[in-house]
């Protein structure tokens, strides 16, 4: 029988062979009630299950917790009422009941007065397209076929967009990175990450939007602070979690010269593959006709030449 050689990403190995938590993340409560519990959620680890995966999730751990603790029952058990990106650390809330979870989604953004988010992004290339020292960047989202979310760049792409409003302020301006605060208008997916990438900052750390920097081993995204009105007796509540100091330490020393990520340069040896075999001549003298997958491998230029031919 054949056996099924699975491809693990060179990013996932890394994160098991260095992260010390690795498929272990724990969260820590930072306060609970009969309606809510509030937690910090670690980075790695996904906010709650969805279809086809079987990795660790803050509700599944939180359901643990309370089973342990002898508070968990059918009528009282972890609701979602929103999601923080698997990879991004900071305050989470969920419902302890449906019609708490009810509630706090239909009237969220009345409830809830301030969510700021600290990230760490990379200088663009072009001091030029530098930020001011605050704004807002409301380009619609698109998501892609992995269910990405990005800025449409292209008037040929017709994917479907959806409003996306993201305040940001400069905390620090260094000579390689800028550490930023964050505000959403919207909820939507990847919003800060596909906004600060839009405008030439990708987030450290960040695969998906094509980081060429990986300092802390993880997203440079915290949810720092969530203040609210509690749904149920309307007591304005305030929790805060700071972000790590190194992320700080780190924008003021700059980094002249980084490590390259191991997931870029898995990449890198991916496109040249892909580059290779699309410019490799087939048996009737003409050139192999790129796929899709083949083109998304490629970097722009290789792209471009296999296409003229």
């Amino acid at each position: 029988m054949k056996e099924t050689i699975h491809h693990v990403k060179a990013s996932t190995q890394y994160k098991r062979e260095h992260k010390a938590d690795y498929g272990k993340e724990k969260i820590e409560v930072l306060y609970e009630d009969k309606d809510i519990i509030v937690i910090e959620k670690p980075s790695g680890m996904l906010s709650c299950p969805y279809p086809g995966s079987k990795a660790r999730t803050a509700e599944q751990v939180l359901e643990k917790i309370m089973r342990s603790k002898g508070t968990y029952a059918n009528n009282h058990k972890p609701y979602v009422v929103h999601r923080l990106d698997r990879d991004t650390s900071g305050v989470m809330m969920f419902a302890l009941n449906e019609a708490t979870q009810k509630k706090v989604m239909t009237t969220w953004h009345k409830m809830v007065t301030e969510r700021l988010y600290v990230a760490v992004g990379e200088n663009p290339r072009k001091k030029e397209k530098a930020l001011d020292d605050s704004g807002l960047i409301d380009d619609e989202l698109a998501q892609n076929s992995h269910h990405v979310g990005y800025v449409k760049h292209d008037e040929s792409d017709t994917a479907k967009t959806v409003p996306a409003r993201t305040h940001y302020k400069v905390l620090l301006r260094g000579k390689t990175h800028t550490l930023f605060e964050l505000s959403l208008d919207t909820g939507k997916k990847n919003q800060i990450r596909a906004h600060l990438s839009s405008k030439g900052y990708p987030l450290a750390g960040d695969e998906n939007y094509r980081a060429n920097t990986d300092p802390f081993h993880r997203l440079a995204l915290h949810a720092r602070t969530l203040e609210f009105n509690h749904p149920s007796t309307g007591e304005h509540m305030k929790f805060e979690v700071p972000e790590p100091v190194e992320w700080r330490e780190y924008v003021e020393k700059g980094d002249p010269h980084p490590r390259t990520p191991v997931w870029k340069e898995e990449r890198k040896s991916e496109e040249k593959a892909a580059a290779s075999k699309a410019m490799a001549p087939v048996a009737n003298g003409g050139y192999k006709r790129l796929s899709r997958k083949e083109k998304s491998k490629m970097d722009f230029i290789s792209r471009g030449k296999a296409e003229r031919r």
